[in-house]
């Protein structure tokens, strides 16, 4: 009975000693802490930081709808031919664009590095197409990419209103490398190498004949813009220069900013060309030597304001634009807009990318965009 019992017990201790070690055969692995997505304060909102790295990313864009009407000259309406007779005849100008916009940051030894992306794809008159407005790098104050002119972004655009070219104040895309100096008390400088662009590339008939419009540059010989600013909380005083390497042209303009005060701000800037064509300098795309362009935004209160542009140059052109610009809600904005454009130097039969042209043209557009 005792031999019995000692071969039972020793049968059960092997069978529990196999046992334990067969449980420290399967090794569980501890899951890994999850590496949630950090929000990045540094750049303003909407930042976080990309997984596993120290780079700060921010997405954003907006949709929009805009529908216009008027004459063609106006840049607002829409000439179509009847499908029945075939004859000309007004009709609405639609636009449907999903912009999407990407910012990235990080700090480096030597400064700030950034980029900014902002791809448009739009929908226009049934033509669907892409466009790859902006997409530049940035360290300190270093730019290289495709960007909007420093022609233009440097000393600001005409305005609050949507049709601010009604008398063009320079092109606009553009590839170029830029340096902007920030002296931390209000003043700045910036200077700029610059191509040009293709979308400005053909004929226009202006005046009794046709001349080329300005290209990109056809030459080794870049295009230069250098500029000054001076801000303070009262406002600014900009002014840009321009040579276009082409034409071996040049072209500048000086704008005052004021705030007059928490509701009301003004605007006005002047620009002179050595070029008295139109639509050739790339920079100086007004008729004659000169122009003046001047408006302001008056706020009503959060959700309404007031936008107004004048302009007018050498050649007798003259261009009004206003409009409500009304909140909604929070990132909706709903925009209708009036222009009225005279034509300087106008010869009867002239064109537009539209259609045909008027001497005295009147227009609208309102324009519905979803900010996120």
């Amino acid at each position: 009975m005792n031999i019995k019992s000692l071969l039972l017990g020793s049968a059960a201790a092997l069978v529990a000693v196999s046992g334990a070690r067969a449980a420290d055969a399967v090794v569980v692995a501890e899951p890994e802490p999850a590496e949630y997505v950090r929000i990045c304060d540094v750049y303003g909102a909407g930042y976080f930081y990309i997984p596993g790295t120290e780079t700060c990313l921010r997405v954003g864009g907006y949709v929009r709808y805009d529908a216009s009407f008027g004459d063609a000259g106006s840049f607002d309406g829409r000439d179509a031919i009847d499908v029945r007779n075939g004859k000309l005849q007004r009709s609405w100008g639609k636009n449907a664009r999903f912009a999407l916009k990407t910012w990235t940051g990080q700090e480096t030894e030597l400064g700030t590095l950034k980029t900014y992306t902002e791809t448009r794809f739009n929908y226009t008159n049934g033509e669907t197409n892409v466009d790859a407005h902006f997409a530049w790098m940035q360290l300190g104050g270093l730019r290289i990419g495709v960007d909007e002119s420093s022609f233009d972004t440097f000393i600001g655009y005409a305005g609050n209103v949507i049709q601010d070219t009604l008398v063009p104040y320079g092109g606009f895309g553009t590839n170029l490398i830029s340096y902007t100096f920030d002296a931390g008390n209000g003043f700045s400088a910036m200077a700029a190498v610059e191509q040009g662009s293709d979308q400005l590339t053909g004929d226009i008939k202006v005046g009794p004949g046709a001349v080329p419009v300005e290209g990109p540059i056809d030459s080794y010989v870049p295009n230069v813009v250098v500029g000054a600013k001076f801000a303070q909380g009262w406002g600014a005083i900009t002014g840009v220069a321009a040579y276009d390497s082409n034409w071996e042209e040049w072209a500048g303009k000086l704008r005052l900013d004021v705030n007059v005060n928490d509701a009301l701000s003004l605007w006005v800037m002047g620009g002179y060309g050595t070029d008295d064509h139109v639509a050739r300098n790339f920079y100086k795309l007004w008729g004659g030597n000169w122009a003046v362009w001047g408006g302001g935004t008056y706020k009503f209160n959060e959700k309404v304001a007031f936008n107004a542009q004048v302009s007018y140059d050498d050649s007798k052109s003259l261009g009004l634009a206003a409009n409500i610009a009304y909140t909604v809600v929070p990132g909706l904005t709903i925009t209708p807009e009036i222009n009225w454009v005279h034509q300087g130097d106008f010869t009867p039969g002239m064109t537009t990318w539209t259609g045909m042209r008027k001497e005295n043209a009147v227009g609208g557009i309102i324009r519905f965009q979803r900010d996120f």
